[in-house]
């Protein structure tokens, strides 16, 4: 879907200090959300040795954690921790030992259920301790010290869960799952037509990413209309083209994003693209 240009600039948001963040942004976060289209992003960090299993550009971050896989937890865009494939945990033994309780209304793309079994799998590629399953729908993590902040790392993009099933394929829980993947080079994914977080995140149909090592050339590919969204750092490259905006804003920059997407009033900076997870928060306008 090439973009649109937004027709309704009717305010979303009741608060007045939500619309002036929105106004700050400089792109189109008035629009109530709607779902279609396909959102393009020009990505750096890629490689031809990129698998399901190997690779940690921004590429391979946002197409695990951003699209076909989810983590335990996740990290809001307002900072906030919630549960992902956990729907709660607990800390024991001065946070040495931590429960975590597991969705019980998971599938991975290929109709398999989620269960502890594959967080144990996933867990020896990344684990610090002992993870075992307690039941289908729990895990017990055994740290060697305590470890408070347990849960908030968990959010990290390298902890995400794949089928026990499948370790090395791109099945996943996420939003998307995968069309076509050519690694270093471009990635195609589907929303997922039935999904456990429902119809009130994941608003596009579609979502590519296309690996752009240079920055000049992702800065030129959106502002000729080819991507909506692109990871940049300078603000120069971006210079005169009235149809983008670079966020956060300034000459500090980690993203450069078309005014036809619409993003929610809070958007997360910890890492591009919305802390990874623009395919799920943003919608065109």
């Amino acid at each position: 879907m090439s973009r649109q240009r937004p027709l309704d600039r009717r305010a979303l948001f009741a608060s007045a200090t939500a619309a002036a963040l929105l106004a700050a942004s400089g792109v189109s976060a008035a629009s109530v959300p709607r779902r279609g289209g396909r959102l393009r992003m020009a990505l750096s960090g890629a490689s031809r040795t990129d698998s399901w299993t190997r690779g940690a550009g921004l590429f391979m971050q946002v197409a695990r954690q951003g699209l076909v896989f989810d983590t335990l937890t996740e990290i809001g865009a307002d900072g906030t921790l919630r549960g992902e494939l956990a729907s709660s945990w607990t800390p024991f033994d001065g946070a040495r030992v931590w429960q975590f309780d597991l969705r019980r209304d998971v599938t991975f793309h290929d109709g398999a259920p989620f269960t502890s079994a594959d967080v144990v799998a996933s867990a020896a590629g990344f684990a610090d301790g002992n993870v075992t399953a307690a039941g289908r729908h729990a895990v017990i993590v055994h740290l060697a010290s305590p470890d408070p902040s347990l849960p908030m790392r968990l959010a990290a993009p390298e902890f995400y869960i794949s089928a026990a099933h499948a370790p090395a394929s791109g099945i996943g829980t996420g939003l998307y799952k995968v069309g076509r993947f050519a690694p270093g080079q471009q990635l195609l994914v589907t929303r997922v037509a039935a999904h456990y977080k429902g119809n009130d995140v994941g608003w596009f149909e579609e979502v590519e990413l296309v690996s752009v090592p240079a920055e000049t050339v992702r800065a030129e590919a959106l502002g000729g209309y080819m991507v909506d969204a692109a990871d940049l750092t300078q603000a120069d490259a971006i210079a005169g083209l009235a149809d983008v905006t670079g966020q956060p804003g300034g000459r500090r920059l980690m993203q450069a994003v078309s005014r036809d997407l619409g993003q929610p009033a809070q958007v997360g900076f910890q890492r591009p693209m919305d802390n990874l997870r623009a395919a799920e928060r943003w919608w065109f306008a």
